[in-house]
């Protein structure tokens, strides 16, 4: 009896990373405007995940902050759910999906960058609205007087995202990406919808427990913690100061995780990076074009042959290399 074939629901490690590329190299080739589209709802989307983390968070005021914080990650996740399985697109995955993209060759700095800003004018316009909405039709409501509700909540978040500096913040912002972009990680792996429900919902859960900071989830909740700071005595903190002390070294963070920790990382281990050393044996061309582009062909001289007689070329990145013949 033959053997029944087992089909497996979940991708190689190397397979999930080339899923990125690709995911990289297709935004790359889209216009302006339909990034603009998918990261637009991809904001929306944001926002009603933080909304109902604020809401539900909010009405446990007498809990200890370990049961808040508890509740408020564990329902956070369900808007990267909605953005990962329905095409969306966040600043923060294109932080590791675009850098991908140029270092296998598949597009370059120009049109990458071009995504990044476009995704996060996107995400931001979207959340902003989306927060100012939430305000219009009361969905966060807060009592003022005992200092309760989903509005002293996103008050008090926006108090502390605020408080720190420049240096610590930034290091948030890369720790924080890093889980994010194993969260898209593990969705690509995954090939069925439970798995990517999994793969995603625990990488999320776990950076907002640990208190990490994620620039598209603060561009939802800095502006509603702005809106309705102003109804609170003693709140000082402005527009200007949220983009100087959280949203610069925030995106800033995001960005280093999503094109090093991960882009870079995961290239050496099975991409262009690894396999042609980019960057030390083609001059660091590969920062400007990528790794792939700029492969060139080269002409090798097999050891018992003439070293002035040419033999087939190949495909190769490194000059003057001298092989036995297969």
């Amino acid at each position: 009896m033959a053997p029944i074939p087992i089909a497996s629901l979940c991708l190689a490690p190397s397979e999930a990373y080339f899923k990125i590329v690709q995911k990289g190299e297709d935004a790359a080739k889209a216009s302006t405007l339909k990034i603009f589209h998918q990261a637009f709802v991809g904001g929306c989307y944001i926002g009603f995940g933080g909304l109902l983390s604020m809401v539900i968070g909010g009405q446990l005021p007498n809990a200890d902050p370990g049961t808040q914080k508890f509740v408020f990650a564990a329902l956070f996740p369900v808007n990267l759910l909605l953005i990962l399985l329905t095409g969306g697109s966040l600043f923060t995955g294109n932080t590791a999906a675009m850098p991908a993209a140029v270092i296998e060759g598949k597009t370059n700095w120009l049109q990458a960058l071009r995504a990044l800003t476009v995704s996060w004018i996107g995400n931001f316009l979207a959340a902003g609205l989306f927060a100012v909405l939430t305000e219009y039709t009361e969905l966060c409501p807060t009592d003022y007087e005992s200092g309760t509700g989903c509005g002293y909540l996103a008050a008090k978040v926006v108090a502390a995202k605020t408080s720190m500096d420049f240096g610590p913040t930034f290091v948030k912002g890369i720790m924080c990406n890093w889980m994010v972009c194993m969260a898209v990680f593990l969705s690509s792996q995954a090939q069925d919808m439970t798995g990517k429900m999994v793969g995603i919902w625990f990488p999320i859960s776990a950076f907002v427990a640990m208190g990490m900071e994620h620039s598209v989830a603060n561009m939802f909740m800095g502006p509603l913690g702005l809106i309705c700071g102003a109804k609170t005595p003693g709140f000082d903190i402005t527009f200007a100061d949220f983009l100087w002390k959280n949203m610069l070294p925030v995106s800033l963070g995001n960005f280093f995780a999503g094109a090093v920790c991960v882009a870079a990382s995961y290239s050496y281990a099975w991409g262009r990076l690894g396999q042609t050393q980019c960057g030390i044996t083609d001059g660091c061309s590969c920062f400007v074009a990528g790794c792939g582009i700029g492969s060139r062909e080269k002409k090798v001289t097999y050891k018992d042959e003439d070293p002035d007689i040419e033999s087939t070329p190949v495909q190769s990145m490194v000059q003057g290399d001298i092989v036995a013949r297969p």
